[in-house]
């Protein structure tokens, strides 16, 4: 299937965190030199659309499908009090919601039929990985995905520079408001934004700050920058549970609590969990 993507030419930069503001056990430091081999990487976050169709082509089964329940915002949940399985214990605001997945993704009473645009969310690593060997596409490593967010801007904190919100004007969908109890919705959205909803960054890609979080291909180390290759680096994937890198922040970052909207900022998880602020965009 055809991707609106945008090629990159590759060549040097600085990853990593230029302020020392992240969480020490993100490993977001020491910020290091990388230098990148042409790629190309879709414009937007990868779709309900377009993830329906492939589901369509192939009969795939999600994960989420299979597990029967996933990690659906407390606020947004539209369920039976019977499909609430429970509550995670680090972070309440997180239910685990039966009949949640990417068709259904604020529980079983809802669906995506108004959310054409929209990122697909409850999605895990391996089923973006099936959905990229089915469009002849690929995961971007996390170097690229930097750097593509970055737009040619070196060791901002943002895709746009370094204020959250020049000018007054919001740039990225993340929480607005008192964290986890009272949003805003002044960015116009509560739960996912459709893609393109905010000015694209200097390479002309959009919501790479905010919106989803995305899967890249490496796996996740807190201690990778402190030996990564200078030249086309990616993590190999570790341990026991082998986590996977995540990118980019979600609707629900917000400084007293998650500050991982920043494009030097980064995350990981297992590679078959999924939760209604995760997606992913493809390379190649």
């Amino acid at each position: 299937m055809q991707h609106e993507e945008v090629a990159l030419a590759g060549g040097a930069y600085r990853m990593g965190d230029a302020f020392g503001e992240g969480y020490a056990a993100d490993g977001e430091l020491p910020v290091h030199p990388v230098v990148l081999s042409p790629f190309r990487i879709d414009a937007t976050a990868v779709t309900n659309a377009a993830f329906a169709r492939f589901a369509a082509a192939t009969g795939y089964v999600t994960d989420a499908e299979r597990a029967g329940s996933s990690a659906v915002f407390h606020l947004f949940a539209v369920a039976s009090p019977g499909d609430v399985l429970g509550r995670h214990p680090a972070a309440p605001w997180w239910l685990d919601v039966r009949g949640a997945d990417w068709r259904h993704p604020y529980g079983p009473l809802t669906d995506v039929a108004d959310l054409a645009d929209h990122p697909v969310v409850h999605v895990s690593f391996r089923d973006a990985q099936a959905y990229c060997a089915w469009a002849g596409r690929r995961l971007p490593t996390e170097a690229e995905w930097e750097y593509a967010a970055r737009g040619g801007l070196a060791g901002r904190r943002f895709p746009w520079g370094d204020e959250p919100r020049p000018g007054g004007q919001a740039r990225c969908h993340v929480w607005r408001g008192d964290f986890p109890d009272r949003p805003t919705g002044e960015d116009g959205w509560l739960a996912t934004a459709p893609v393109r909803s905010f000015p694209p960054g200097g390479f002309g890609l959009y919501e790479m700050s905010g919106n989803v979080w995305e899967w890249c291909a490496d796996g996740f180390d807190p201690t990778w920058y402190t030996r990564s290759p200078v030249r086309d680096p990616w993590c190999p994937p570790g341990g026991r549970l082998g986590r996977r890198v995540l990118r980019g922040g979600s609707y629900l970052c917000h400084p007293s609590y998650c500050h991982r909207y920043r494009v030097a900022a980064r995350t990981g998880n297992t590679p078959d969990s999924t939760s209604g602020n995760c997606g992913f965009r493809t390379a190649a």
